[in-house]
């Protein structure tokens, strides 16, 4: 154990060195050696402690895709772009803190596992109880469990997926505009007469959607809004499926159809006319002003603009607008399944779930 204590003394001088170096006088070549520096040295530490060669290879696996998404970020964000200085030293920090991000997963992985799980000498082994026993089998096995979908979040195919997108995405400037036509604001005032708002949360299998459920442990990681039953006016910020730009813009159920669990929840919310124009007013204007999505800001939960948003967050900000809010929190710290876990007043009603795959439906008649 005194080991272990000295290992953690000296990896924090050193990580704290290395972050402070680069903020203040680091670059490109200085992050890429950082990158590779920590990702060789937690990789030779992993191989020499004694573990099962599975969760060496998740471990390695996970530290390799960590450095692949670093560099990816101060490549192509924080030297990649002529920003203001404000915004350089905001990626540059960003760009810092992800330093930061290896030596989280072996803390919750290797370090917590040899702290907790150490073999017993013969006079403690007398004392353990079998629950003790089978809780401590159980924390290997979540895991193990975790470790694997994991590595199959963090696959070569996804990381690509992401890693080709993210030139088309931009957290500082608006770079979608119109992407509504005048035909879809004809079909959500059309709405006005059904009385609901219609929350949608998504488990749609994504490369985006996969890598955010390995940190946020949750199987819906989409959020949506819609002014009709039928989903005809559903809208939301997203990526754009390659197709429309990043930002605001309609979405099609068919988008969401990616993997053999695929499926959307619809819950429906009380609301009044003017509540719903209110919301359907302020999308228009969002249209007409421009938006982009807040690819960063899933991390950093800042908004560099108003119409700079995540998915959760903008269906979070216009239920605020119309005072149909349920829940408090920062629109930059919601998630999709706050949506329905933190409904403690009872205020959605339960519309219906499609599995995409199959395309069954479990529908329920509202009141």
């Amino acid at each position: 154990m005194k080991d272990l204590k000295h290992y953690r003394a000296a990896i924090t001088i050193f990580t704290i060195l290395f972050m402070a170096m680069n903020f203040f006088i680091g670059n490109l070549p200085s992050f890429i050696l950082s990158f590779l520096f920590i990702f060789l040295l937690l990789t030779v530490r992993t191989l020499v402690v004694p573990s099962e060669r599975k969760i060496k290879a998740y471990l390695i696996v996970a530290y390799a895709g960590i450095a692949v998404i670093q560099l990816v970020i101060c490549v192509l964000i924080t030297f990649g772009h002529h920003h203001t200085s404000i915004e350089f030293y905001f990626c540059k920090f960003f760009s810092v803190v992800t330093l930061l991000c290896p030596f989280v997963i072996e803390r919750f992985v290797t370090i917590n596992r040899y702290a907790k799980f150490y073999l017993p000498s013969a006079e403690e082994l007398a004392t353990v109880s079998f629950s003790e026993m089978k809780r401590s089998r159980n924390k290997i096995i979540n895991a193990l469990e975790s470790l694997e979908r994991a590595g199959k979040s963090f696959s070569i195919e996804n990381l690509t997926e992401i890693t080709e997108d993210l030139p088309r995405h931009n957290s500082f400037e608006y770079i979608s505009k119109e992407s509504l036509p005048d035909g879809y604001f004809d079909s959500a005032y059309a709405s006005m007469g059904d009385p609901h708002l219609y929350i949608i949360i998504s488990n749609t299998g994504s490369a985006a959607s996969e890598i955010i459920s390995t940190f946020t442990q949750k199987q819906y990681n989409h959020a949506s809004l819609s002014f009709d039953y039928d989903l005809e006016t559903i809208i939301s910020y997203n990526g754009g499926e390659h197709v429309y730009t990043p930002g605001l813009n309609h979405e099609m159920i068919a988008y969401f159809n990616k993997k053999e669990e695929a499926s959307i929840i619809v819950y429906a919310l009380a609301c009044s006319a003017e509540q719903k124009k209110m919301i359907i007013d302020k999308v228009r204007e969002i249209n007409d002003d421009g938006s982009a999505y807040n690819m960063l800001g899933l991390v950093l939960k800042y908004s560099h603009k108003s119409n700079i948003m995540f998915c959760s967050q903008f269906v979070y900000k216009m239920l605020q607008l119309a005072g149909l809010a349920y829940f408090q929190k920062k629109e930059e710290e919601v998630k999709p399944t706050d949506l329905v876990e933190l409904d403690y007043y009872r205020k959605l009603q339960f519309a219906y779930e499609i599995h995409l795959k199959n395309a069954s439906e479990t529908r329920c008649p509202l009141c």
